[in-house]
């Protein structure tokens, strides 16, 4: 398939098939998003609305920290606890709607600026993916990836279903399938020989060179469930 400004983005976080493709993609939208939110977007008065309303998860809050600017993130913090404070806890309330008011304060950790960005973000790319899905090289490309993680597996059959006619959508499911169900099993066989190492009739064995792909299994485990690394210690 002829290059394109919107296949470029594509083939670079598919070429390296290293890791899951998504996951590379999601962390290029989220890196793209974090570095304009803290930037001049943020004294945006559209932007400003939108972090007041939304503000940020856990995961997207570490993103922000990461950027080193503390100011920016700090008077997006302040216009933000000004708007819970005003909207929930500053609101005069009767006992017959405490309730509400609890519920309303438990959404503020289910809503974030960045998450929604990033969501756009990669349903607008995986539009290129599956109308690339065409082109004989880029399922090859497709194929060959290390494999799909957990959520992004379940995030391609789910928009596959609605982007893709029926002949596309079977080699595409197929290929999917074989990717997770194929690294899902050296997955396992690697965790369950982590366990075993530790059995005094292997003892060092798993500090031996050739074991790296089995020290490195409860990571790789977890970010195949999860879509992310573990934090680093």
């Amino acid at each position: 398939m002829r290059e394109s400004l919107l296949t470029i983005p594509i083939n670079e976080v598919f070429e390296p098939r290293c890791g899951c493709p998504i996951c590379a993609m999601r962390d290029t939208v989220e890196q793209h998003i974090c570095e304009y939110i803290m930037g001049a977007a943020m004294m945006e008065p559209d932007v400003r609305e939108e972090t007041n309303a939304l503000g940020f998860c856990r995961e997207h809050f570490n993103c922000l920290l990461k950027q080193n600017n503390r100011l920016s993130l700090g008077l997006m913090l302040n216009t933000r606890l000004q708007t819970l404070r005003a909207e929930i806890f500053e609101k005069k309330t009767t006992a017959l709607n405490k309730s509400a008011k609890a519920k309303k304060s438990a959404e503020v950790e289910s809503t974030c600026f960045v998450c929604s960005k990033v969501d756009w973000g990669i349903m607008h790319m995986l539009e290129t993916v599956f109308d690339m899905w065409k082109d004989e090289g880029f399922r090859k490309l497709y194929s060959s990836q290390e494999y799909i993680c957990i959520p992004h597996y379940n995030l391609l059959m789910s928009a596959a279903q609605t982007k893709l006619k029926k002949d596309a959508l079977k080699s595409f499911c197929d290929a999917t399938e074989k990717l997770v169900g194929d690294y899902i099993k050296q997955l396992n066989d690697d965790v369950n020989e982590f366990c075993d190492s530790f059995d005094y009739r292997n003892a060092r064995k798993l500090h031996n060179e050739d074991m790296e792909h089995v020290r490195n299994s409860i990571d790789r485990a977890i970010q195949f469930i999860t879509s992310r690394k573990p934090n680093e210690k």
